[in-house]
């Protein structure tokens, strides 16, 4: 198995990481902060170009793959390029997702559906399946999945997309369970609406600056939240210092679920 040179030191240090989504907002954010931390990164993407962009400097200690996170085949691949280049996987972050236009249930048409569902939802339980395994047979890990706070505060207009992220939560509590005994953690982290590239898909206003501000205001901590807010909660998941929560479904969201 090929080594940095560079001194594995960090809560995640020698911890060999994959981060699906890792081409922008929130992905890249948690694969830089993964890799400062000490953590060797696999940044997928379906977008390459990003993913390595995201990887700038980190060469040493990351790679990125290419990866439909809709894709069983595609996920095994990934997951056999991790084990392949830093011979395991301690950490999965599930993070790929997509948003919705925002618009009344009977303006969501099936593919719309399905492929909020298959990028929020479906992608998660072929990743945990694909890397449990790697897990057990190295003693354990810790499985991290991106749900979002509309899972529990819901906005009118949303249903595709509340309803994959409160089927990923779900599933993770499930997974929490049935993974316990093999020391495999799994926990999720609950967004509030964060400063990234999606936030403009939900169209809440014309203008970017607006939503940003609107939103922000709308927090009781008043501020909009930033990628790297969950970046700091997916190291905490992530790091020796939560070996004993799994089931966990951390709001990073500003208080917007008071």
């Amino acid at each position: 198995m090929p080594h940095s040179t560079r001194s594995a030191t960090g809560r995640l240090a020698g911890k060999v990481a994959v981060i699906t989504g890792a081409g922008s907002g929130i992905g890249r954010t948690t694969a830089r902060r993964f890799a400062q931390e000490g953590a060797l990164v696999v940044a997928a993407d379906l977008n390459l170009e990003e993913a390595q962009a995201t990887l700038e400097g980190l060469e040493e200690v990351a790679i990125a793959v290419q990866t439909d996170v809709r894709d069983a085949a595609a996920i095994e691949a990934m997951i056999d390029a991790a084990v392949e280049r830093f011979g395991t996987v301690d950490v999965f972050h599930s993070n790929a997702g997509v948003a919705e236009a925002v618009k009344p249930v009977g303006e969501i048409d099936v593919e719309e559906w399905e492929t909020v569902i298959g990028v929020n939802l479906t992608a998660f339980f072929l990743c945990a399946r694909a890397v449990a395994p790697v897990m057990r047979a190295h003693g354990g890990g810790s499985i991290i999945v991106t749900g979002s706070i509309a899972a529990r505060r819901p906005r009118p207009g949303m249903a595709a997309y509340v309803a994959s992220k409160s089927g990923a939560i779900g599933l993770a509590r499930a997974l929490a369970i049935e993974f316990a005994p093999d020391a495999i953690r799994v926990n999720a982290i609950n967004p509030g609406p964060a400063r990234t590239p999606m936030l403009k898909e939900f169209a809440f206003h014309d203008d970017e600056a607006e939503t940003l501000r609107s939103l922000g205001d709308a927090l009781p901590l008043g501020a909009i939240i930033e990628p790297d807010d969950i970046a700091s909660a997916a190291v905490y998941l992530a790091s020796d210092e939560a070996a004993k929560i799994t089931g966990l479904v951390l709001n990073v969201d500003g208080g917007r679920d008071l």
